[in-house]
């Protein structure tokens, strides 16, 4: 049985161009020793069951537990998958080569090779994602994504343990750095054997270009520095992300803010997001537009948007990021003290940028979120952060990815909005009690429409509103005439003359 499981692996290897025939018996005899097996049985591996990649891998992980090869834990379950695949696919230069072959073709068809390469490997973890929940919602400023995420396995209590004990080490530096491209991982560290990353010349410096291993949607990329250097918005990001889509145009390319609150979870790495996805945010009207003095050659508008955002129109990359730099210097020295916006508390500093770039025909576009991180007693998470009537749904930090308008909630929701489902139709008589508000409200509105036909497209919908109210407090001018009026007073400071 175990020779038909790794002949199954190899052909499935085959069939989806991870390795050539030739190297057959080259990536058998890997696994077999993997497996501590020194001998192959033409005969017991004869057969086909038609199993896709992670299920074989599984099959040989229960394989290699049961007899004794690794430790029935999660760490070491991971890290065999990982050196097994590693068995199948090519070197990171053979890769690159064959990415930038279809590059000169075009980038689109590029990036879809290294794309259904990164799945097949199982470096990107498509069965897992598919157990996520995914849906979208149709709101006054388009239809905004909304994902629950269950793809990332909990860790079992064993991995943990061990964990504490083991050497602390700071290779690689972050889980980010390109030292992970084919690192074996350890226990508390994911594997990465079937890591590989795509070099990428960005203004004559090294940067890489990978898939997230978990990805929100399709072709959901990571652009990485070659240096573990912490992430700064300046005019140089503008000028890096607007160079990146020049490259490959049918992508967009973003950063998260670069400060506490407002940014991403990992800030000691410079690095960018993109893909090839058009979110609502991209698709959202102007809902104003205006001029600075100083720029002829770039069109300016305000978005039709839950949050701030500012939009630049230009053909001409230098113009862009020289307007994109002269309001990020506003900004990052404006304050407002009627909307609560106060730029530093003494050398600290509370106002910066979430950029994102992309590419229309021969125009390049550069979207400029203004963020500011101030805390209050009011509100210890953030001023302009998710606030405490929305946290029972979302209140993780907003990032590039909510803020272009898909929601990436926590797992618990998965059964709790069950269970909120359940109270409106009367089922149960009680939730969460961080739900219980929320619930009684939702009951009363849908007494004498829910169903159970309908109620679990009401409680999504519902859902998105939240999302949109968590969109909402981020801003840091509101959408009602206080708002408004500030938006406009901070525009009018952009005027050069």
């Amino acid at each position: 049985m175990i020779h038909q499981l790794v002949q199954q692996l190899i052909n499935q290897a085959i069939s989806a161009q991870l390795m050539e025939k030739q190297d057959e018996i080259y990536a058998r005899n890997k696994i077999l020793s993997l497996l501590h097996l020194t001998e192959f049985k033409e005969a017991e591996a004869a057969g086909e069951t038609g199993q896709d990649i992670p299920d074989l891998l599984e099959q040989l992980i229960e394989y290699a537990c049961a007899h004794k090869v690794i430790e029935d834990i999660f760490d070491d379950k991971e890290i065999f998958s990982s050196k097994l695949m590693n068995c199948l696919i090519p070197r990171p230069s053979a890769v690159n080569r064959l990415f930038f072959e279809k590059y000169h073709q075009s980038p689109e068809s590029a990036t879809e090779y290294f794309y259904e390469f990164s799945k097949n490997s199982n470096y990107i973890q498509m069965k897992r994602i598919r157990n996520n929940i995914e849906y979208k919602v149709d709101t006054d400023y388009g239809e905004i994504d909304i994902t629950v995420n269950l793809s990332k396995p909990e860790k079992d209590p064993r991995s943990i343990e061990l964990e504490q004990t083991m050497e602390k080490t700071d290779y690689p530096k972050c889980l980010l750095c390109v030292e992970n491209e084919g690192y074996a991982g350890r226990i508390g560290y994911p594997a990465r054997s079937n890591h590989r990353m795509i070099r990428v010349d960005l203004l004559g410096e090294d940067w890489y270009l990978q898939f997230s291993p978990y990805i929100y949607y399709h072709e959901h990329c990571i652009l990485l520095s070659e240096k573990h250097t912490d992430m700064k918005i300046c005019p140089t990001t503008f000028l890096q992300i607007i160079t990146f889509v020049e490259q490959f145009p049918h992508y967009f390319v973003g950063s998260n803010a670069d400060l506490p609150i407002v940014g991403g979870s990992i800030l000691s790495h410079n690095h960018y997001q993109g893909g090839h996805y058009e979110f609502a945010m991209a698709k959202a009207d102007s809902d104003w537009t205006f001029e600075m003095s100083g720029f002829p050659d770039v069109k300016c508008s305000i978005v039709k948007w839950p949050m701030s955002v500012i939009r630049l129109h230009s053909e001409q990359i230098s113009a862009l990021v020289e307007a994109g730099a002269h309001i990020l210097k506003q900004w990052q020295n404006y304050s407002d003290d009627t909307l609560g916006i106060i730029s530093r508390t003494g050398e600290t500093p509370h106002n910066t940028i979430t950029p994102i770039a992309r590419k229309n025909g021969d125009v390049f576009e550069l979207d400029l979120v203004l963020r500011n991180n101030r805390t209050s007693d009011a509100h210890p998470l953030g001023i302009f952060h998710p606030h405490e009537d929305v946290h029972h749904i979302k209140k993780e930090n907003i990032g590039l990815i909510e803020v272009m308008g898909l929601a990436v909630l926590p797992a618990r929701l998965k059964v709790e909005l069950e269970q909120v489902q359940k109270f409106i139709l009367g089922e149960i008589h009680h939730v969460a009690d961080y739900h219980s508000a929320w619930a009684e409200e939702l009951k009363v509105r849908y007494k004498d429409v829910a169903n159970q036909a309908n109620v679990e497209v009401l409680v999504r919908e519902e859902v998105g509103k939240k999302f949109l109210k968590v969109l909402e407090d981020a801003a840091v001018f509101k959408r009602d005439e206080k708002g408004k009026a500030g938006f406009y007073r901070f525009i009018r400071t952009l005027d050069m003359e």
